[in-house]
């Protein structure tokens, strides 16, 4: 994709995002609304007050699924929906809970499928139960053998792949590729992704796996250093989520490594790294409208009936923000929507 064409993309998703954000903004990322968990009641529509479920695979701290869950928040308020949200970075524990959503009887679910040979089957027994399911973020390969009628997310390894191209492009020899969530099958391929472009735009390019715990960032921080002190010859680090990449930073200039980096996804706090030059590039999926567009799915399904994208994946990403393009989207991520 050229980058007219991606800033192009960028402009149109920023304009989505800036219509849907006009009927709520906050200053404190994801957390609820109500001290319930739900969105604020009264929505802007007069339908049927519906319950509607989101279960993710969210880590505790992790500020990209504030961004999914503010616009989950978003549509939920505007649709007159209660909002359910529920996370655990464990399969098992992510299964309960998408049981636990349909054991109350929800009027619509929305999930992610990081695992889908653990989660689906979950999935599977709500849309069995008549319940609308939409999928989300992860799992785009495999939502539909579940029976799920929608997903809204990125093709993980054409980003990876674009992502990839971009660092050949960039001259890079040796690219380090942070994976923070073992077991996470969106991540491999990320990194899968990365391997083929970079060796497709620069041959003799190497990638290197480095697996880390992404709710620690402490232990991220020092595993990082080691490394880069350890090994010079990275040129690159590329990480899969906005605060590893911020611990990235930190973590090059403790070890003194000269080693540039990029990223998957973006926060606030990110957009301003980009802006300053610590951090070259991000590939943004748009969490936020990841969010927004599986909740309001579920209203359209007892709206109407219809699916966004007739069944087919609905694509948020990628697109590449940096120091060029980062402008288009400062206002919104500093209101936590990008």
């Amino acid at each position: 994709m050229s980058f007219a064409r991606i800033r192009a993309a960028l402009l149109a998703a920023v304009a989505t995002v800036a219509a849907v954000a006009l009927t709520a903004c906050s200053a404190t990322g994801g957390a609820p609304r109500t001290s319930a968990g739900g969105s604020a009641g009264g929505g802007g529509v007069d339908t049927p007050r519906l319950t509607v479920a989101m279960v993710s695979h969210g880590a505790p701290g992790d500020t990209f699924w504030d961004l999914v869950r503010k616009g989950a928040e978003d549509a939920a308020q505007k649709n007159n929906i209660e909002l359910r949200y529920s996370a655990d970075p464990e399969a098992p524990q992510q299964a309960n809970l998408i049981q636990s959503a349909i054991d109350a009887r929800v009027d619509g679910l929305a999930v992610t499928l990081p695992n889908p040979d653990a989660l689906g089957p979950a999935a599977q027994r709500a849309v069995d139960a008549g319940i609308p399911t939409v999928a989300l973020n992860a799992g785009m390969d495999r939502y539909q053998d579940f029976g799920i009628s929608a997903f809204f997310g990125q093709e993980e390894d054409v980003a990876g792949r674009k992502a990839g191209e971009r660092l050949g492009e960039e001259g890079a020899k040796k690219v380090l590729c942070v994976i923070h969530e073992q077991g996470n099958s969106s991540q491999e391929s990320r990194c899968a992704g990365v391997k083929e472009g970079v060796s497709k735009a620069e041959p003799g390019a190497k990638v290197e796996l480095l697996y880390v715990n992404g709710m620690d960032l402490t232990s991220v921080e020092s595993t990082l250093q080691a490394k880069l002190a350890q090994d010079k010859s990275i040129d690159w680090v590329m990480n899969l989520v906005a605060p590893v990449a911020l611990t990235a930073v930190s973590a090059r200039e403790q070890a003194g490594a000269q080693a540039k980096i990029a990223t998957f996804d973006t926060n606030g706090e990110l957009v301003r790294a980009i802006d300053n030059g610590a951090v070259d590039f991000a590939v943004d999926q748009q969490p936020y409208l990841q969010g927004y567009l599986a909740v309001d799915t579920l209203w359209l399904a007892h709206r109407n009936g219809s699916v966004p994208g007739g069944g087919r994946p609905v694509y948020t990403g990628p697109s590449f923000v940096d120091k060029t393009n980062s402008n288009l989207i400062a206002d919104a991520a500093k209101e936590g929507l990008r």
